[in-house]
């Protein structure tokens, strides 16, 4: 499923293209059960279809779901890093802003206590590591969902790809996070109720976030 995954996506075969179930099985050396469950699995992403008389083929980009976890990491393997960081970018300016403003209105005292873990966790652990990504991230679904709003959680697939990509490319010297940092004052600014605070304090924070990419 990997390989055939990053294949579509790549765009080999084209949109439109055939799909041989008979001689994917002899191509990756599988039982035509495992090509059904790999073929019904992309399927389910928007990838291929199957059709009478037409056999199984590869949707229209449009129809992909682009959200799928999956289907966001083939199409970074493909598309260029700076054309995919910068579409990631620009979701993660849509969505963060307001998710922090409301977050100032409607977090809970232990909502506050787990950011405040989660910024400790990243101050403690060297910037590009896993263990930093991880809390960075721990930061940012936390904050989003001190929201409250369960279609702002659902975008948190895009932002944790967003997230796990740009650890990739984050700059040596990059800012680490801490009190004084742009997470820290994201956080000051939630803890102390101010909407138009943690608003402004994240676009501040994505802003550096593109400088430390190159973005």
């Amino acid at each position: 499923m990997e390989d055939l995954g990053r294949r579509i996506v790549g765009g080999d075969p084209g949109t439109g293209g055939r799909l041989d179930p008979i001689g994917l099985a002899k191509r990756y050396r599988v039982s035509q059960t495992v090509v059904r469950e790999v073929l019904k699995t992309l399927a389910a992403k928007g990838l291929v279809d199957a059709r009478p008389k037409r056999g199984t083929f590869i949707r229209p980009r449009g129809e992909w779901s682009m959200l799928d976890p999956d289907v966001l990491r083939w199409r970074f393997a493909h598309r260029g890093d700076g054309h995919m960081l910068r579409e990631l970018a620009e979701v993660r300016s849509a969505v963060e802003p307001a998710g922090a403003r409301l977050a100032a209105q409607r977090r809970t005292p232990e909502e506050i206590t787990a950011i405040e873990a989660a910024l400790a966790r990243m101050a403690d652990t060297p910037v590009g590591t896993a263990a930093h990504r991880e809390a960075d991230l721990a930061f940012h679904r936390l904050l989003l969902a001190a929201a409250h709003n369960e279609l702002l959680d659902c975008l948190m697939t895009v932002i944790a790809s967003a997230l796990y990509t740009r650890g990739r490319f984050t700059h040596a010297n990059s800012r680490p996070p801490g009190p004084s940092g742009t997470h820290g004052a994201v956080l000051d600014a939630v803890r102390r109720g101010d909407p138009d605070g943690a608003e402004s304090a994240m676009r501040d924070l994505l802003i550096q976030a593109g400088q430390d990419t190159g973005l």
